[in-house]
């Protein structure tokens, strides 16, 4: 099977978009399949091209010129490869891809990573959609897009590429630590997980909080912690590509998102055996197997995620039991299942 892979960047800075895509192309190129993947390039182009991956570098900026380049680009692009399958993963590709479709042989899937966009209504164009939960389905079909078209398939991270699980190497950091790998913007519920911290401090002094990762509202976030009591045991440590060692060195690890499709990192967290606690938000009970293997918490309530945090410090013997809830059916978070269920989904649409 021939396979385009379109999507904005393969840069190496915590994507998950980016990060899955990169997994999966090269699975599928592990696989026989001939897989090229479109973007504006980065670091892990290199990578691909490794595996077997094609990398063809078109810029996709919103900005007339660029894209009335990339139109072209595509247009030249899809005539050379002449693919079975183009696989989108945001609503721009989508659109210069379908500029192309009227009388084309192949088909479009369109995987749906943030479907608490409005804009990503516009999947709905693609012949089949990938959500990556079945709440994503369910709030996609709401949103007007046919049931027929939508399939569910959870995100995976064990025997990719970059898989993090064979690695040993642990962050050094003052214990107990609390740990979040994530953008940070406001909807990953930065906010809310230093309001938490900042309400269990006073009774368990030697704790730390560490928050991996970038974001436009960092620079915010940590304004506010540098005017707190806790200003010097929140660490805000941007991107780390050696992220999984902040989660093998982790006491307990929180993802407080207020909108989360299908979050890789709750499966690396698994994979490292961390004691989780996350929102209870869009894919998140998927990914944490409905709460058997990580505690979900309400969203956007700080005082609930403090009362778990504090009760979680408070028992070692607890976070060891979550800790090996984390680590079962870890065959569910692994690649080749997902490059198993995205291929029956090309064939699906192929068979249209």
């Amino acid at each position: 099977m021939r396979i385009v892979h379109v999507l904005n960047h393969v840069r190496q800075i915590g994507n998950g978009i980016v990060n899955i895509t990169v997994d999966l192309a090269c699975a599928q190129a592990a696989a026989g399949h001939e897989v090229t993947v479109v973007s504006m390039g980065g670091e892990f182009a290199a990578l691909l091209e490794a595996r077997g991956v094609r990398h063809v570098r078109i810029d996709q900026t919103r900005r007339p010129r660029t894209l009335w380049r990339a139109h072209r680009a595509f247009g030249r692009l899809l005539r050379d490869v002449s693919p079975d399958i183009v696989h989108v993963h945001m609503v721009t590709a989508l659109i210069l891809v379908m500029l192309h479709r009227p009388f084309a042989r192949w088909r479009v899937v369109a995987s749906v990573h943030n479907e608490f966009q409005r804009s990503s209504n516009l999947m709905g164009w693609a012949d089949r959609v990938i959500a990556m939960s079945t709440d994503g389905v369910e709030r996609l079909v709401a949103r007007g897009i046919a049931r027929a078209k939508l399939t569910s398939i959870r995100n995976a991270v064990l025997g990719g590429v970059r898989d993090p699980s064979a690695a040993t190497t642990r962050a050094q950091l003052v214990h107990p630590a609390i740990v979040t790998v994530s953008g940070v913007y406001e909807r990953k519920g930065i906010g809310d997980l230093i309001a938490a911290f900042t309400r269990i401090a006073p009774t368990h002094p030697d704790t730390h909080c560490y928050i991996v990762g970038d974001g436009p509202d960092r620079a915010r976030y940590e304004a506010e912690v540098s005017a707190s009591p806790v200003a010097d045991r929140v660490h805000f440590e941007g991107f780390r590509a050696d992220a999984g060692s902040y989660l093998r060195a982790a006491d307990l690890f929180v993802l407080a998102s207020h909108a989360e499709a299908g979050g890789l990192v709750l499966g690396e967290a698994r994979a490292a055996g961390c004691a989780i606690i996350a929102t209870g938000i869009d894919g998140t009970p998927e990914l944490l197997d409905q709460g058997r293997a990580g505690i979900l918490v309400p969203v956007k309530d700080s005082t609930a995620l403090a009362a778990t945090i504090d009760r979680l410090l408070r028992d070692p013997e607890e976070r060891e039991r979550w800790r090996a809830a984390a680590r079962t059916g870890l065959d569910d978070l692994s690649i080749l299942r997902q490059h198993r269920e995205v291929i029956t989904v090309y064939e699906t649409a192929l068979r249209r």
